[in-house]
């Protein structure tokens, strides 16, 4: 019983925690911006709820040939796919919804991130929104499957697909260290969830902010949250399947996980203002050729591990 009602406690603050995660992440980009135009550094940090009461107050536009429904629907969906994908983290030793696949949950909600992209653009009905969902779909094939095995990886070594599990499998050694290929093809993954740094050419600015050209006001504002919420909610679930989840000396597990998560999210966010945009056709490149490969001989040597090992520990 008391289990339950901590599965409930922290279901019900998770879309809190991962919108404060998300706020952290976009006030520090914003931040990062201010230093670099040489601008007051306090003021940037307040600049993200600025913008987001300015487009609060801002007029929807309206297409005459746009699907209003679709595209709606996709600029809700991205804040939803991200408290989905953590409800799965274990936090303290309680988790949302602890589930027997966890990381094929976390997978699926990926999936469903091609589809809001898509629909975002489609919706629209306009010339540069298309193309900034093409633009994504065209380099979303090109992580996805180095992604499903780096995901993999910590599945197999664990003997197990529960996120609970996998954090138990990374005593006393972190699959970070076990798996530096995994970690990284998953960290750049999340970024391209986002089409943030150097896969943000589905907003760019060479198409006109591609999939946000026509969108305003909350319609506008829900998007840009979405997309820090899912940067965010990615960088949360790489505590659990990479980074030992709570274990951690002197403080509590909850407390280890949110300073890792924002750790992760810090090296997001300061490697996607180093990092330049990468055109699809380039990024199909590295990702079939260079990570795919390297995913696939990192899982020949982990499968080999655990079966040396005789299966999970």
């Amino acid at each position: 019983m008391p289990e339950m009602v901590s599965s409930a406690l922290l279901a019900v603050a998770a879309p809190f925690g991962l919108l404060l995660l998300a706020a952290t992440g976009a006030a520090g980009a914003a931040v990062l911006s201010a230093r670099a135009a040489g601008a007051p550094l306090v003021a940037a940090a307040g600049a993200p709820l600025l913008e987001s009461a300015r487009l609060l107050r801002q007029q929807r536009r309206t297409l005459p040939g746009a699907d209003v429904l679709l595209w709606r629907i996709a600029g809700a969906g991205f804040v939803a796919a991200a408290v989905l994908k953590v409800l799965v983290v274990p936090v303290g030793g309680a988790v949302a919804a602890d589930l027997p696949i966890g990381v094929v949950w976390f997978n699926a909600m990926d999936v469903l991130l091609w589809a809001l992209w898509w629909l975002l653009g489609w919706g629209a009905d306009s010339t540069f929104s298309l193309v900034g969902a093409y633009r994504f779909l065209g380099q979303a094939i090109s992580y996805e499957l180095p992604l499903m095995f780096a995901l993999t990886g910590p599945a197999i070594a664990a003997g197990s697909l529960r996120m609970s599990d996998v954090v138990a499998a990374q005593q006393p050694v972190w699959f970070a260290v076990l798996m530096p290929v995994g970690f990284v093809v998953y960290l750049l993954s999340v970024s391209a969830f986002a089409a943030w740094g150097p896969f943000a050419t589905p907003a760019g600015r060479d198409a006109a902010d591609g999939v946000l050209t026509e969108l305003s006001g909350p319609d506008r504002l829900l998007v840009l949250a979405g997309r820090w919420a899912v940067l965010a909610a990615g960088a949360a679930v790489a505590v659990p399947l990479f980074l030992g989840g709570g274990a951690g000396p002197l403080l509590p597990a909850g407390v280890w996980v949110a300073v890792k998560s924002v750790l992760v999210l810090a090296v997001l966010v300061v490697a996607g203002r180093l990092v330049p945009a990468v055109r699809p056709e380039r990024l199909a490149e590295i990702g079939w050729l260079v990570l795919l490969p390297a995913t696939l001989l990192q899982l020949l040597a982990v499968s080999i591990g655990a079966a040396v090992a005789g299966g999970a520990p």
